[in-house]
């Protein structure tokens, strides 16, 4: 340990997008990685000149990428060290963290306390957890689930690693989905039509973690999302709203990094899922919050008994963090809109803000309730007045005027994004009714075809529930900008195209709220 002290490295920046994870590189030649018994995927502390940073460490054999006397750091890396290439750094074990105790306990089952899961986050934000080692944590909240005072400590954690919004007003509105309903993109119309009612509504979204789009993803293609808690508020001082990604404003920020891990694995455990909403929303400095849970058999949550678990959940941390929490259960049972994946979400968004006559119908309703409701958190609107109210906001065009206005206060975007060159339409096997539509279904297909990360790729819906098909018809038609992602999408719903046709129309589809 001591020689590692002495003896310095040359800095250089290695040019590779890590995702949230510092990564360090050293030559496997190098005097110290053979003196020091590093070994790949070690914790490793790099300092220069006062600063320090902790990453995981990689061996590399070419000399075109480290040479033994070259220290490489990823690009996330080198920007926090903050030191210029060519500088000396000095390279040493890292103790593992402290809190790696709380981690085995829960994977053997038991519960945590509060100082444990804030000492857990603490070290998570600090990099001193690989993501292998937050993968574990993440699995074991998820089997062994987390009971509800861990929920609040674990939400609680989240909120004290990062910034606090503070917006000096009585009443800081928000809404939010759980997800699971593909083309649910009912934020981005919300938000325009509270805002023009008044009332303050900062929204902060996170980007896709198991679906084809997240709010961010998908108002990233009108407006810069990116912004700095300064030029945020100055947003939403002036226009009472804004549809930003909350990453960049450092809310709950271990929240984006096990969002990070989460992603990969397609993990969205309940307990997790209530603490990242409500910690990045108490960050964001909300006072009234309109949670929305969509049940149906496709959906993330399936049972009203799930849902109502579910609701209470949020009820509970909610009413202990001081956060007004209202929880509606709205119909799951099919995609909302017809546009699955950015670019087909922005065109129903601004079909409905247009009052397109072909706007998708049940995008616009569903919208319009849950303004409703969160515009009925104003003490001067009586219950079940605001449903008019939003109506007027949509149907007078102050609505599309306050979204211009947002668009252009957060910088209009400057990317020309069109559907996927590559397209298939998938068709109807036989005549019939729409009875069903897997919603999972959907949304994996979508995000084969290259959602979200692809802007133009994803799906575009013909045919929704209970409408009569002929042999042929179009169900929908699939969009691509890579043949390696093209052919996945479409092999996917060769296997299964996620529509279910009957002989009888089904019963009647709710396009609003259940519960």
């Amino acid at each position: 340990m001591a020689s590692s002290r002495r003896q310095t490295l040359t800095l250089r920046r290695v040019a590779i997008d890590t995702f949230r994870e510092n990564v360090a590189y050293l030559h496997r030649d190098c005097a110290l990685y053979r003196a020091e018994g590093f070994q790949a995927l070690a914790k490793v502390e790099i300092s220069g000149r006062g600063r320090r940073i902790l990453a995981v460490l990689n061996v590399v054999d070419d000399p075109q990428i480290i040479a033994p006397a070259e220290l490489g750091l990823s690009a996330q890396a080198f920007d926090q060290l903050g030191l210029a290439e060519g500088r000396p750094v000095r390279i040493a074990h890292a103790e593992p963290p402290t809190s790696l105790a709380a981690v085995h306990r829960k994977i053997a089952g038991e519960v945590l306390r509060h100082d444990e899961l804030a000492a857990l986050a603490r070290d998570i934000v600090d990099n001193r957890y690989s993501k292998m080692e937050m993968a574990a944590f993440l699995v074991a909240c998820s089997d062994n689930g987390l009971t509800r005072e861990e929920v609040l400590s674990l939400t609680r954690a989240m909120v004290e690693t990062g910034e606090r919004l503070d917006w000096g007003e009585p009443l800081v509105a928000d809404k939010h989905c759980i997800g699971g309903i593909p083309g649910n993109r009912t934020s981005m119309l919300v938000v325009p039509i509270v805002a023009a009612h008044g009332m303050l509504i900062p929204k902060t979204s996170s980007r896709a973690i198991t679906s084809p789009a997240g709010t961010a993803d998908t108002m990233e293609l009108l407006a810069r999302v990116e912004l700095s808690p300064k030029r945020l508020h100055e947003i939403v001082r002036r226009h009472r709203g804004c549809l930003a990604w909350g990453g960049t404003a450092r809310l709950a920020p271990v929240d984006d990094i096990l969002i990070s891990v989460e992603r990969p694995l397609s993990m969205d455990s309940r307990g997790q899922m209530v603490a990242s909403i409500l910690s990045k929303k108490v960050a964001a400095g909300s006072t009234h919050l309109l949670i929305d849970i969509p049940m149906g058999p496709t959906a993330k949550v399936r049972t009203m008994r799930e849902a109502v678990a579910l609701r209470k959940l949020f009820e509970f941390v909610g009413d202990r963090l001081g956060l007004h929490v209202e929880v509606i259960i709205t119909d799951g049972s099919q995609p909302i809109g017809r546009g699955i994946g950015p670019w087909f979400e922005v065109r129903d968004v601004m079909q409905v803000l247009h009052n397109d006559p072909d706007a998708p119908q049940d995008l616009r309703q569903k919208a319009l309730r849950l303004a409703g409701r969160v515009i009925e958190f104003d003490p001067d609107i009586r219950g079940g007045q605001g449903y008019t109210v939003a109506r007027d906001i949509l149907d007078s065009g102050r609505a599309l005027a306050k979204m211009q206005a947002i668009i252009q206060a957060q910088g209009p975007s400057q990317s020309e994004v069109e559907p996927g060159r590559l397209r298939r339409v998938v068709k109807a096997e036989r005549a019939g009714y729409v009875v069903a539509i897997d919603n999972l279904r959907m949304a994996q297909i979508a995000r084969m075809a290259g959602a979200p990360m692809d802007k133009g790729a994803g799906v575009d819906l013909h045919r929704k529930l209970g409408e009569r098909v002929k042999k042929g018809d179009a169900l929908y038609t699939i969009h691509a900008d890579f043949r390696s992602d093209f052919r996945f999408a479409v092999d996917l719903a060769e296997r299964d195209n996620g529509f279910r046709l009957g002989s009888e129309p089904p019963a009647q589809v709710d396009d609003g709220l259940v519960y």
